[in-house]
């Protein structure tokens, strides 16, 4: 408490001393999400002592010249949002805080900074508040750039752990060479980029677990035309592994992780595939922070590379990245491997599909096991690929069709299988799949005082599980500032349950208030491949969001 009393006093005098200064720029935000929970039989949940929750967010930024500093304030009280980790519980206070200074070829930061190299699969210190994700380094972060082509990145500090810091020391360094500026190759663009990072953290587990783990890597871009190719690999040094806050072995373990993008697009086609294989490649900031369910103490960013679906229904069975390393008596797996295809294409005018473009985009993925065979000593053979079970599996269709200035159209189709350990906790690989098929209908319609009203019409057949669903979604904008919606989920198939849900909006210049009542269903949500559980329940939600 003493630490941030301080530091608030030192912005309150850095403020007054902008104020005093000409050519200073001040801007931030404010974003508040807050919920009161009620019992539901129906859902069999009942509410916690803190029926009242609330996430709160405070960002102010300075700017004067080539310096720049800010400070985050954050609130969680009295508790944090349902299923958000519980080390935010009854906490506030200064979560963040920094000074950077800038020039022409540098930039040095002291204090709280964001930071990624290469794709990430080394190492991405983020933000996501709707997951409740944070995980940046305080330290310093120099950046230095001798020409436009080089650009070199150096970082050390301590990983973010709620309001409090990892008990290790991430160190790194990552190298940029546009090649393709300095040859001058006019058509042809190819960069090349090399990325190092330490762990060091020392457990204390009494043997001889190492202290410093290390990850290398290396990719590179090319772009040729309308082609384009981006791969990286990455080697991780040998660790023990844990799970939970245990380590499960003396064993110690390397991994290794390969992605490879490749890519063609003209005008009304698009093709994208991405291909990855990760063995053992998790990667957190304190070894036994390994296995959470929260994505806490994160350093490696290993979204799910499936299709990020927008409808309640196509985001009832969504996979998960599986990079872990799992020896134990009920599973043995090493990792996963697999890949996804996108296929967009727009037909002409005046085709037979419509008046006006229509759009279609085709995707399909697959990811599985890699094939290994594990010994008794917990060691393990593995095959590049070999022939393991498979976690996920999807094929998507969706068709876009403008018919008139006032109404479109989209349909999409979606069939799946996915693992059961995956989209429902527990071991995976295990207890078989569930197979689903989910159909969509949805209509946009501009009525005559010009307010689009939005239909969207889901299906979800299975044997599996809680069987058959159907869904629906209205909403309608009643202008550029007021939107209203109402929605239900019906478990037809099962439990006969509905979860309804009804709210709206306010929007005006930067600020937007929007309120909502009604069931969460439980599972896992997911923002850009990244995941969190969230439990049912059911209450009311309000949101505020403000910008200057």
């Amino acid at each position: 408490m003493q630490i941030q009393i301080k530091l608030l006093v030192i912005f309150i005098f850095l403020f007054l001393t902008s104020l005093s200064q000409e050519n200073t720029y001040i801007y931030g935000s404010f974003e508040s999400n807050s919920q009161y929970l009620q019992d539901d039989e129906g859902l069999n949940f009942y509410s916690p002592s803190d029926k009242f929750r609330s996430n709160n967010y405070l960002k102010v930024d300075f700017q004067n010249g080539n310096f720049s500093y800010g400070i985050q304030y954050e609130s969680y009280l009295p508790s944090a949002l349902l299923g958000y980790s519980e080390i935010f519980d009854n906490n506030d206070g200064i979560a963040q805080y920094y000074v950077k200074y800038e020039n022409q070829n540098s930039e040095i930061t002291v204090g709280s900074f964001y930071e990624q190299f290469g794709n990430g699969l080394i190492f991405r210190a983020w933000e996501d508040r709707q997951l409740g994700i944070n995980n940046s380094l305080r330290g310093i972060r120099y950046k230095f750039n001798p020409s436009k082509e080089v650009q070199i990145s150096g970082i050390h500090g301590k990983q973010r752990f709620g309001f409090e810091y990892s008990n290790s020391v991430i160190s790194g360094i990552d190298f940029n060479i546009d090649i393709s500026g300095i040859l001058k190759l006019n058509n042809l663009g190819f960069n090349f980029g090399l990325s190092h990072l330490n762990r060091y953290q020392k457990l204390d587990a009494g043997f001889d677990e190492p202290e410093n783990v290390q990850i290398t890597g290396a990719r590179f871009d090319l772009f040729y035309k309308d082609f384009y190719v981006n791969a990286e690999l990455a080697k991780k040094g040998k660790d023990v592994i844990a799970n939970e806050g245990e380590i499960l072995s003396q064993r110690k373990y390397d991994g290794t992780a390969l992605q490879i993008d490749i890519g063609y697009s003209k005008k009304g086609l698009g093709i994208n595939t991405s291909m990855r294989r990760l063995e053992n490649f998790n990667f957190y900031s304190d070894k036994l922070a390994e296995g959470n369910i929260y994505n806490q103490q994160t350093l490696s960013f290993i979204p799910a590379l499936t299709k990020q679906q927008d409808y309640l229904l196509t985001n009832i069975y969504v996979y998960n990245s599986q990079p872990r390393l799992v020896v134990n008596n009920i599973e043995k797996r090493v990792g996963e491997i697999g890949f996804q295809n996108d296929i967009f294409y727009s037909f002409k005018k005046e085709s037979f599909l419509g008046k006006y473009r229509t759009k279609l985009a085709f995707n399909f993925s697959y990811w599985g096991a890699i094939g290994a065979e594990f010994m008794d000593d917990e060691s393990y053979d593995v095959d590049f690929v070999g022939k393991g079970k498979k976690y996920y599996q999807d094929l998507n269709i969706e068709v876009k069709n403008r018919w008139n200035k006032r109404l479109s159209s989209t349909i999409t189709f979606l069939d799946l299988s996915i693992d059961k350990g995956v989209t429902l906790g527990g071991p995976v690989g295990v207890d078989g799949n569930i197979d689903a098929q989910v159909g969509v209908f949805e209509i946009n319609a501009k009525d005559g005082k010009n307010r689009n009203n939005r239909f969207v019409l889901q299906h979800l057949w299975t044997k599996e599980d809680r069987k058959e669903w159907m869904g629906f979604v209205y909403e309608i904008g009643i202008n550029n500032n007021v939107n209203f919606f109402i929605s239900d989920l019906w478990n037809y198939g099962s439990s006969e349950l509905h979860y309804y849900n009804f709210g709206g909006s306010y929007s005006i210049g930067s600020t937007r208030l929007s309120a909502n009542y009604g069931r969460q269903r439980g599972g896992l949500i997911c923002v850009g491949g990244v995941c969190r559980f969230v439990p049912e329940s059911n209450g009311c939600n309000l949101s505020l969001s403000y910008s200057f």
